[in-house]
């Protein structure tokens, strides 16, 4: 084991840690994606109950 030159052992470590960093920002951009979706469902349904609400309203005249 000790028989690899020291910068090998740089070079592994570098490609582990950059592996999960990948990993990581992976998951982080999914959580962010998925807040932002459910904050534009949310708006969109907000619009669909006004609308029904301004259905009714108009049928109701």
């Amino acid at each position: 084991m000790l028989s690899l030159p020291w910068w090998t052992y740089l070079v592994v470590a570098g490609i582990i840690f950059s592996g999960y960093m990948t990993v990581r920002t992976a998951a982080k951009e999914r959580e962010i994606d998925e807040a932002f979706i459910e904050k534009e469902g949310e708006i969109y349904m907000e619009r669909i109950r006004k609308e029904r609400e301004r259905r009714q309203q108009a049928k109701s005249l």
